[in-house]
C-alpha cells in the first residue's frame, strides 16, 4: 500500500472538499489527514490531503481535472521520496552545521546532494559528513559569470531545492528563475523589519527589545520573497550588536531548519508573494 500527498491550489467554490474527498474515495483510497484553509481576499482554496491505497495517478488526476474549477493546480506526491537539496555558503556554519546534524541524526529527513561555497572555509566540516563540497569562488569574476559557474555546479545533482545557509551573496533574476519557489533562504532579522545588510547593527542602532529570523523563499526583490516561517528571541538594552548577533545565530539555525521541514513534507503553498503553511 502506498502513502501519498495530494496539494490541491484552486479558486474557491462550494463543495470542493466533498467533491476531493469523493473523488478519494471513488479510487478507493483512505484519507489519513486532510488540512484545508480559504483565502476570502485572494478567493483562493487550498488543501493537503494525506491519502494511502493503490493508485493509478493518471486516472485520479484526471478526474480531478474534471471537477476542480478552472484555474486549479494539483499535484500527487510521492510521501516516501526523499527530497534532494544542495546548500550553498559562504563562511558562517550554524546554519549549515545544524542541517548537516539533523540530516545525519534523523532530525530531518532529506539528502545533501552537495554543498556549495564561494569560500574553502566550510569544506572541511561538510567532508566530515562525506557529502561533497565544491568551492566555487567569486573572486575575478562579474556577479553573472560567478552564478553561472554555481549553476554548473548544482545542475548534475538536480536538487529538488537549494538551500541558502548563510549564502551571503544577492542573486540574479537568471538564477532565480532557474530554482523558481525552490530557492530558500535564511535572513537575520523578523522581515519585513531591517532589510538588507548588517540587520543586527541596524537593531542595536534601534534599540529593539525583540530580535528575529525569517525563513522564505527568493524572488528578484530583496529579501521579499515569500515568507515560510520566522521566530524571535527577547534581549534587553545590555545587548551589543555583537551579543544580538550572537543571540540570533541560535534563532536562524531553527528557523531554516524548520522552514525546510515545513517544505520537504509539502506542507509549504506559495502564491501571490505569500505563503500558506499547514502544521
Amino acid at each position: 500500500m502506498e502513502k501519498k500527498t495530494l496539494l490541491t491550489n484552486c479558486p474557491d467554490a462550494k463543495g470542493l472538499i466533498a467533491q476531493i474527498t469523493n473523488i478519494c474515495q471513488k479510487h478507493q483510497l483512505n484519507i489519513v489527514k486532510n488540512n484545508e484553509f480559504v483565502d476570502h481576499q485572494y478567493n483562493r482554496f487550498f488543501m493537503r490531503t494525506e491519502i494511502e491505497g493503490i493508485f493509478n495517478d493518471h486516472t485520479l488526476l484526471a478526474d480531478l481535472d474534471l471537477n476542480l474549477p478552472t484555474g486549479s493546480s494539483r499535484s500527487l506526491i510521492n510521501s516516501t521520496t526523499r527530497k534532494r537539496i544542495v546548500i550553498l555558503v559562504t563562511k558562517e556554519a550554524h546554519c549549515l552545521g545544524d542541517i548537516l546534524m539533523k540530516s545525519t541524526y534523523g532530525g530531518i529527513d532529506v539528502e545533501i546532494a552537495a554543498v556549495i561555497g564561494n569560500y574553502d572555509t566550510l569544506e572541511d566540516l561538510v567532508t566530515k559528513f562525506n557529502i561533497p563540497y565544491h568551492t566555487v569562488s567569486h573572486e575575478g569574476l562579474t556577479r553573472e559569470e560567478h552564478e553561472d559557474k554555481v549553476l554548473e555546479a548544482i545542475a548534475p545533482y538536480t536538487p529538488d531545492y537549494v538551500i541558502l545557509a548563510k549564502y551571503m551573496r544577492i542573486l540574479t533574476p537568471k538564477f532565480v528563475e532557474a530554482y523558481s519557489n525552490r530557492l530558500i533562504n535564511i535572513h537575520h532579522s523578523f522581515l519585513p523589519a531591517f532589510i538588507g545588510a548588517k540587520p543586527y547593527q541596524q537593531a542595536f542602532d534601534r534599540g529593539v527589545k525583540i530580535i528575529g529570523a525569517t525563513a522564505h523563499f527568493v524572488n528578484n526583490d530583496l529579501d521579499e520573497g515569500p515568507i515560510i516561517t520566522q521566530d524571535v528571541a527577547h534581549i534587553d538594552h545590555a545587548y551589543s550588536a555583537e551579543e544580538l548577533a550572537k543571540a540570533g545565530r541560535d534563532v536562524e539555525k531553527s528557523v531554516l531548519s524548520r522552514a525546510l521541514q515545513q517544505v520537504l513534507d509539502d506542507k509549504v503553498f506559495v502564491y501571490a508573494n505569500r505563503t500558506v503553511v499547514f502544521k
